[in-house]
């Protein structure tokens, strides 16, 4: 079947330098991307989750609570000791 598309320029340029240098027919890499984003039906891509990487009890004590930021400061910037 045939149909009309208006696709953005920059995006047409960039599929048709891949449709050359792959060998593949722009309208081959038009359905692929169409079968890509139909198996997918909610249209979201997996949700990245941090992994946990907290320390300490949290709740226990704040240990930083008592630093002032030019401790906290020179603690990050490398300068300990100057508290």
């Amino acid at each position: 079947m045939k149909t009309t598309l208006d696709i953005q320029d920059v995006l047409l340029l960039r599929a048709k330098r891949l449709s050359k240098r792959t060998g593949k027919p722009l309208r081959a890499l038009v359905e692929e991307g169409l079968q890509h984003v139909l198996s997918n039906p909610s249209g979201a891509a997996k949700k990245y989750v941090l992994r946990d990487c907290r320390v300490g009890d949290p709740a226990g004590p704040n240990p930083l609570e008592s630093w002032s930021w030019q401790d906290l400061r020179d603690e990050i910037y490398g300068e300990p000791g100057r508290r």
